[in-house]
């Protein structure tokens, strides 16, 4: 039997007449070639087999080359630029500079500590970017592409101006060029133009990149490569590094906005208070005046949120999923309603005949002829037909002079043949609900096999041309096809995991509804048994939220259904996974906040989607999700103990200016406290397990604590240092005054960092006795002493600080509890 001829065309080679952007021309022979406006070529010339060795090199050898980079993250120099170059860390190396000329170097740590924090940070995202590219390149789609004469698989930066590239259902168009061959091929464009209707394409018409292939097939050539290419010219710098929104990220922006406000007028009262209005020793008023500026500033926050999300990214590398865009991390463990494609999500992407049913008195070894011949007019079969074509392999010598492919707005393919006797037949394969009309009887026969889980497709004879619009109405149905869908082993867990976490589970399938019910309720989905045909679900938008609140399963789901469903559900104020690998799914998952891709789905399923489960695995989300929960449960807890510090900086700078008073610490005094109280726990404290389930309003709840907590340790301390103000006299005063209000402020922030350990376990009890424990080998170690001028001078001050830094303890402990019930996040 042979397949339904393909339109070619032949010409001269494809580089006459080329220019760039153009393969080649067809111009009339009797046309003259005006130099000055020379003709524009109509249309590329099509070469079926290809371009050849040489033309390749030729063209690779000037340039027209694919090369737009596909990138997965940032580059290792926007990397470092971004690590290095903040506005913080120019504060802040502006204020060590200065140390290194007016002060020990004790006092110029905070510089070092930066240094370090910040080289960690480019190693974490640089092990990310490796991972993350790595992992681009396994799930990377390589176009078929002809050359000499054959096909081959090649990375899509391979591709050359002129290349003969081939498309089939689900393919994404990578460079722009001209349709040369066409089967029936449709392609959707709604990325580009919004237009969600698939688009008819036939020799000589013009395809985008960034369209993909909904049915039938083809071939086009390469007319614009690179940069030049459409898509590319959209989206060439936002592929870079395309974020999805991330409250984190925009919460810790809106924080560090304030902070500056804040910073800027204490910063200069300090520095007048310091240098103007107090007449002491022009060097140690600057380290003073320095002491004060640099903890307001949370410099590690900004880097631990990134290292969290970069371990986040090697954690999943690990387990083959690429996470296209960091903060889809923390975007799906936001995400409180995921809708689930049955086909290749609950499903294998496999099936199996389990039964042939003949209708109407048809002969079974006649209709098996049909379903081979079916079979082998489709060069591209989808997963029901390649199903059959394993079950009934093609044996009829017939000509197949028309075909149709599979179509999810269609819901069936079809064929035209010539049998052999002189008779021409027209055949259709698709769902039974669609092709025959309601009152059927075979429906009722079809029902009770699709309330047993089974897909079922009808062979139906059509009396009309295939070309026909009406060509499935009034179809004699002939045979039906019982398959049998593979439940992933996985998927059973996958979904009640979800139902621990409080995150709803739709079933969104174009299959029959029946059939999709019967599926979900083996896999104990809630709610299975209430199964709805989306065909009767209420087009306006409100309507269809109701009714998607209401109900877990629905079947029979159009693309363009799917895409509304997404939004119907996001209107109600809910957060939207959408998972799926076929090119039904594209469109919503485009529109979702989070689209989850299989690996081996659609390559335009992929391009979307910001995660993909390379190794095909649904049980993989659990572990996203838990990944997403991790780096914002614990991103919170640490910013709450770098915003106090901020907060009881920013006071103390202020009282210290209003009482005229020398500023009580030297910067060495506040880096030790920085790291012993904030620095080591925040990063610990940040790659821990965490299960708590991801809450919204990140600022409202960091500040609702950072705020009372910064203002009653700022408070407790600056009391401590003006009773000890009182008490010593003498040259070396200042000294013990500090050393008195450092232990006030070290025993109130250690009881802040108690606090956010919590729930405790071996290692974080251990954690805060660490560091617990190395402040009192400072206060007890002679050299440590010298080096941090830390000495604690007779008993009343020492135990006076402490029973100060006990009372401010007590109250950040109610404060606490009576925020957590006055203002819940």
């Amino acid at each position: 039997m042979t397949q339904r001829a393909k339109i070619e065309s032949d010409g001269p080679d494809p580089d006459r007449g080329g220019g760039s952007g153009v393969t080649g021309t067809a111009i009339d022979a009797g046309a003259e070639l005006d130099p000055v406006h020379p003709v524009k070529p109509p249309a590329p010339l099509f070469k079926p087999g290809g371009l050849t060795t040489a033309e390749v090199a030729e063209r690779v050898a000037r340039g027209d080359v694919n090369d737009v980079p596909v990138r997965s993250s940032r580059s290792a120099a926007d990397i470092v630029r971004a690590n290095v170059f903040t506005r913080f860390n120019a504060i802040i190396g502006v204020l060590w500079v200065i140390m290194l000329f007016v002060a020990p170097i004790q006092d110029s740590l905070f510089g070092f500590v930066i240094i370090a924090n910040t080289g960690i940070g480019i190693i974490q995202e640089l092990r990310a970017k490796k991972t993350l590219d790595g992992l681009a390149v396994i799930g990377e789609a390589k176009p078929s592409v002809r050359r000499d004469g054959r096909t081959a698989e090649i990375s899509t930066s391979e591709i050359v101006l002129g290349d003969v590239i081939e498309l089939g259902p689900g393919d994404k168009v990578v460079v722009d060029g001209s349709v040369g061959e066409a089967d029936s091929l449709e392609v959707d464009e709604s990325l580009l133009t919004g237009e969600a209707d698939p688009v008819l394409k036939k020799p000589g018409d013009q395809v985008m990149s960034g369209s993909f292939v909904v049915a039938g097939g083809g071939a086009f050539t390469a007319t614009k490569v690179g940069r030049e290419a459409y898509a590319a010219q959209l989206a060439e710098e936002a592929s870079r590094f395309t974020l999805v929104h991330s409250e984190l990220r925009s919460g810790i922006s809106t924080i560090l906005k304030y902070v500056t406000w804040m910073m800027v007028p204490t910063s200069i009262g300090l520095i007048v208070s310091q240098l103007i209005v107090k007449d002491s020793n022009l060097k140690d008023s600057i380290a003073r005046t320095v002491g004060g500026i640099v903890p307001m500033i949370p410099e590690g926050l900004v880097l631990l949120t990134s290292v969290a999300f970069a371990i986040g990214v090697i954690r999943l590398g690990r387990k083959q999923c690429l996470v296209q865009e960091l903060p889809a991390i923390e975007g799906l463990a936001r995400v409180d309603v995921v809708c689930l494609d049955k086909t290749g999500t609950l499903t294998e992407g496999g099936m199996d005949v389990t039964e042939l049913r003949p209708l109407g008195g048809a002969e079974t070894s006649y209709v098996e002829k049909v379903l081979g011949a079916l079979g082998e007019s489709d060069p591209r079969p989808n997963a029901s037909l390649q199903a059959i074509i394993d079950a009934y392999p093609d044996s009829a010598e017939w000509r197949c002079t028309e075909s149709l492919p599979f179509s999810s707005a269609r819901k069936y393919s079809g064929a035209s043949f010539s049998e052999g006797d002189g008779e021409n037949n027209t055949w259709l394969l698709g769902a039974p609900d669609v092709l025959l009309p309601a009152g059927d009887p075979a429906l009722d026969e079809i029902n009770d096999l699709n309330e047993q889980g089974l897909r079922v497709l009808l062979l139906a004879r059509s009396a009309r041309e295939l070309d026909d619009a009406a060509v499935a109405t009034g179809v004699r149905p002939t045979a039906l096809v019982v398959l049998e869908q593979r439940l992933r082993p996985d998927a059973a867990d996958t979904l009640r995991y979800f139902e621990d976490q409080n995150v709803r589970a739709k079933v969104i399938s174009g299959d029959n509804a029946v059939s999709v019910g019967a599926v979900a309720g083996k896999l104990g989905l809630p709610g299975a048994e209430n199964t709805v045909d989306a065909r009767k679900l209420p087009a306006e938008p409100g309507d269809m939220a109701d009714a998607l609140d209401g109900n877990s399963v629905f079947g029979r789901v159009t693309p363009r259904q799917k895409r509304d469903m997404v939004g119907a559900l996001q209107s109600r104020g809910h957060t939207v996974a959408m998972t799926g690998d076929g090119v039904n799914d594209v469109l919503a998952l485009k529109d979702a906040d989070i689209g989850v891709s299989m690996g081996s789905g659609s390559e335009a399923t992929r391009a979307v989607a910001q995660i993909v489960l390379l190794n095909n695995s649904f049980s993989t989300l659990p572990s996203v999700v838990a990944e997403g929960r991790r780096v914002i449960g614990n991103i919170t807890r640490v910013a709450t103990l770098f915003l106090t510090k901020t907060v009881y900086s920013v006071l103390l700078a202020v009282l210290v200016v209003c009482w005229q008073v020398e500023y009580p610490f030297l910067p060495r005094h506040l880096t030790l406290l920085s790291t012993l109280t904030i620095g080591v726990p925040a990063f610990f404290l940040a790659l821990a397990p965490n299960k708590e389930r991801a809450r919204p309003h990140f600022v409202k709840r960091v500040m609702r604590y950072a705020v009372p907590g910064g203002v009653i340790a700022a408070t407790a301390t600056f009391l401590t240092y003006l009773l000890a103000r009182a008490h010593y006299t003498g040259p070396d005063s200042l000294k013990a005054e500090t050393s008195a209000a450092t232990l006030a402020l070290f025993l109130t922030s250690m009881w802040v960092l108690a606090i956010i350990a919590r729930p405790y376990t071996w290692w974080r009890v251990g954690l805060v006795g660490a560091m617990a424990g190395a402040f009192l080998v400072v206060l007890v170690v002679p050299w440590l002493q010298d080096f941090f001028q830390l000495k604690l001078e007779g008993n009343t001050m020492p135990w006076t600080a402490v029973a100060l830094a006990a009372a401010a303890a007590t109250l950040i402990e109610f404060t606490f509890r009576w925020v957590d019930r006055r203002f819940p996040a």
